[in-house]
């Protein structure tokens, strides 16, 4: 792997890292399935991933196809998901995702008993901000199927980092406590703000209105 491709590589790990947040879903994870059985609890991480990853890896297949077909460049998008990002990043620096997040975890545990599809796999996994980021990400190797399939790769493992949060989401609790994931939650706050902010500066360097890097 060359130098630029190691480069990608490691801003597309920070990216997902900072928008799935392993970390911040296991206390949240723990409070959906309180009273559940160990090997219960296992299946229905499990399953959450599975869901979240088939439709992570449906729209970074075809969400340029998608995007093409309702007329929306990607540059477009670019700036689009870029500024969704940078709210996604407000949220965790003023902790309303944190807030925002338990709430739907307390709305499902009022009306269901199997939160591994809602909100687990969606919206807390594949949420707007996971699924505008793999799109984005593809589109940035446009072409390149090595490049893709190193998004891809990358993608796999944060949702394989993901799942052994949730299946040591009451070992991550004790370790971190509430005040922990709030320090980890801001400083991946402030990572997502700046990525976001490149994105942005992609869309408009793309449609020449600044220079590129």
């Amino acid at each position: 792997m060359d130098a630029a491709m190691l480069d990608a590589a490691i801003n597309a790990l920070v990216t997902l890292l900072v928008v799935i947040d392993p970390i911040g879903l296991a206390p949240i994870f723990l409070a959906l399935t309180a009273g559940t059985a160990a090997a219960a609890r296992r299946r229905l991480a499990v399953r959450g991933i599975v869901i979240a990853a088939a439709v992570l890896l449906v729209f970074a297949l075809a969400g340029d196809a998608v995007l093409s077909f309702i007329g929306i460049s990607m540059p477009a998008f670019r700036i689009a998901g870029g500024l969704l990002l940078f709210l996604t990043a407000l949220d965790m620096l003023f902790e309303r995702r944190t807030e925002r997040r338990e709430k739907q975890g307390h709305e499902a545990e009022a009306t269901a008993t199997d939160p591994s599809v809602f909100p687990l796999a969606t919206p807390l996994i594949a949420g707007p901000g996971a699924i505008a980021t793999v799109i984005l990400l593809m589109g940035q190797h446009e072409g390149n199927i090595a490049g893709q399939a190193m998004v891809l790769g990358v993608l796999a493992l944060v949702l394989g980092l993901t799942l052994v949060s949730l299946l040591m989401c009451g070992v991550l609790e004790r370790a971190l406590r509430r005040t922990g994931v709030l320090v980890v939650t801001r400083l991946l706050g402030m990572l997502l703000a700046a990525l976001s902010v490149q994105f942005v500066l992609d869309g408009l360097a793309a449609y020449g209105m600044i220079a590129g890097r």
